[in-house]
């Protein structure tokens, strides 16, 4: 690759340039560019690219404030490189940005970055184009039969409570365990659940274990001392996520 000095000059004014508007701070306006013109190439950019931003992270926007909000934008808009042209896919970027190359300042919140997550999920469901690619039984037997999971649909764990976090709450490290899914009204749908129902998803998830057989695993992992009494509430538990949409039925 070529080092910028060995460039024709066209491209090093492009990336004086590019530069320029990526950190306004750190690298001087390109000469023969009239200041006010360049203020609006400046603020065009940065303004599209905090507009899908906001879109997909409205609560991490109001917890952090506009100053703290802002530096984390630019940091991201200065230093990171996306691997996509497609402006629906820049809160991913952003995500793989605060996972990967970004060291949080003193001041920043510590569950910054579950928070982010949280709500990038739901950005994610809701476009995702995934399938089942076998038959459903809409009425199978849970118990005996294999249950398939709705193919739209996140079994997440995190350190504090995402869903509770909000501007001027105060929150405490806790395990989370939340289910999110698609419905057949296209509509994200989030709750909490319980260790027991998050084990029994990953369980379940594959699509090879009968719903019989994974809560007889899970009695075992347990050591509880009935586990017929486990498969009876898992019985009723997968009815229950049938009923909501995140078990589709059983394979035919």
């Amino acid at each position: 690759m070529k080092t910028p000095s060995a460039l024709p000059e066209f491209q090093r004014y492009q990336l004086a340039f590019t530069a320029h508007i990526r950190d306004p701070k750190s690298h001087p306006r390109p000469a023969g560019v009239e200041a006010r013109r360049m203020k609006i190439y400046n603020a065009l950019l940065y303004n599209n690219i905090e507009g899908f931003l906001l879109a997909c992270f409205p609560v991490l926007r109001q917890v952090l404030g506009a100053r703290k909000w802002a530096k984390l934008v630019r940091a991201f808009f200065s230093t990171h490189r996306s691997r996509t042209p497609y402006f629906r896919q820049i809160p991913d970027e952003f995500v793989q940005f605060l996972q990967n190359e970004w060291t949080p300042p003193e001041g920043y919140p510590p569950y910054l970055l579950a928070l982010a997550h949280y709500e990038w999920i739901e950005l994610v469901l809701s476009v995702s184009n995934r399938s089942l690619d076998r038959a459903v039984d809409a009425a199978g037997d849970l118990l005996d039969g294999v249950p398939l999971l709705n193919p739209v649909l996140a079994n997440l764990r995190y350190d504090w409570p995402v869903q509770r976090i909000a501007p001027r709450r105060k929150v405490v490290p806790m395990e989370t365990c939340l289910l999110v899914f698609r419905d057949a009204e296209d509509a994200v749908q989030f709750s909490e659940i319980n260790a027991f129902t998050a084990r029994l998803l990953t369980l379940l998830e594959p699509g090879t274990l009968s719903g019989n057989a994974a809560l007889q695993t899970i009695a075992s992992e347990s050591r509880h001392p009935d586990p017929a009494l486990v498969v009876q509430a898992g019985g009723t538990l997968l009815d229950d996520l049938r009923a909501r949409g995140a078990i589709l039925g059983t394979a035919q």
